[in-house]
């Protein structure tokens, strides 16, 4: 069986964000790390390791949205002929959490998302979900897309064999003309939302700060009682 796991570069969680105010997009030239949500796919595939790394570079889709997105991700996959496509639960730089679902409707395959619990049987796949009303149990016939929550596993340290016999791994690096994608197919003219705004989130209204010392818990108390919450 073949798995691939789409991964992300995203901005380290620690840095600050800082939006372009000229091209309204994140800045991505600081300090990067691979998407957290995504090292579970990884664990759940390959327990934390790769046979292969295809990273797909290229200048022209800068700027894709996520429908753009979904297209360079869905020919990479493609050409790869995947039985099984895991993603993680959503992205820590924008936090959509739909581009797995934009991919399989790309490839024209299953999707089961939010998947908590995995299993594979001959020629097909099943995911435990949790939901408000319990548990769903999803099963799909291979080739399919799935995107597992961070509740799946708990990802592991790569140890230090794992990561100097990286090194030794095949790297192969994709361009757009590479997947058959061309330049007007994404970054900003492929893309299908635009950014026309940008603005700081509304002030809060009026606040108090308590300082305990020793009486934090009565003047609480008294707070809501004056805004009759009591």
């Amino acid at each position: 069986m073949k798995i691939a796991v789409c991964m992300k570069v995203v901005p380290e969680a620690n840095v600050a964000k800082r939006i372009d105010p000229a091209t309204k997009r994140l800045v991505r030239s600081g300090a990067a790390a691979i998407n957290s949500f995504d090292l579970n796919a990884l664990e759940e595939a390959l327990a934390m390791g790769a046979d292969r790394l295809v990273l797909v570079s290229d200048d022209s889709a800068a700027g894709s949205d996520l429908v753009a997105t979904s297209r360079i991700l869905a020919a990479a996959v493609g050409r790869e002929q995947a039985d099984l496509v895991l993603f993680g639960q959503q992205a820590g730089d924008s936090d959509g959490a739909v581009l797995w679902a934009a991919v399989a409707e790309r490839l024209r395959v299953p999707l089961i998302s939010q998947v908590a619990e995995l299993t594979l049987a001959e020629g097909s796949v099943r995911g435990k979900r949790q939901t408000e009303f319990g548990y769903d149990t999803i099963e799909a016939r291979l080739p399919a897309v799935v995107a597992v929550s961070d509740a799946v596993n708990e990802p592991r340290y790569p140890s230090l064999k794992g990561i100097m016999g990286a090194k030794r791994k095949p790297q192969d690096a994709l361009s757009l003309a590479d997947l058959g994608v061309s330049g007007e197919e994404v970054g900003e003219a492929g893309s299908q939302t635009e950014v026309y705004e940008l603005a700081p989130p509304p002030a809060r209204g009026e606040t108090r700060k308590i300082e305990d010392d020793g009486s934090a818990a009565e003047q609480i108390v008294a707070f809501l009682a004056e805004r009759k919450l009591l």
